[in-house]
């Protein structure tokens, strides 16, 4: 069965940096594109970061110049890389993999999600 399970969340300074891990097993990860989504408290899940099979890379421009999303197919997980935190990006983010799209909600496979409180 795919899993994907994510970490590396936490409570951390507006300022702060926080690197996220997704760990896939049950797929084959070098073929899929993939991203990063949130949701904060009584809002919709938004898009934040994705990456392609190719390694192209796309972010939501809230997010562009502070986050960055890299992938390691020889250890089939990705990662997102947070820097500069503000109380705004304060949501559970989630993996998800297999879209056309990638800025689209409409991923085959997700995870569970890790919750990220920055703090003022």
């Amino acid at each position: 069965q795919v899993q994907l399970v994510e970490s590396g969340g936490g409570l951390v300074q507006a300022g702060g940096s926080l690197r996220l891990s997704c760990a896939a097993s049950g797929l084959t990860f070098s073929i899929y594109g993939m991203g990063w989504f949130r949701q904060a408290p009584g809002k919709e899940r938004e898009f934040v970061a994705a990456i392609s099979r190719n390694v192209s890379t796309y972010y939501s421009d809230s997010v562009k110049g502070r986050f960055t999303i890299s992938r390691d197919n020889a250890k089939n997980t990705m990662y997102l890389q947070m820097n500069s935190l503000k109380p705004g990006d304060t949501a559970v983010f989630s993996c998800a993999v297999g879209s056309r799209t990638l800025t689209t909600p409409e991923y085959t496979y997700w995870g569970q999600g890790t919750r990220v409180t920055v703090s003022s």
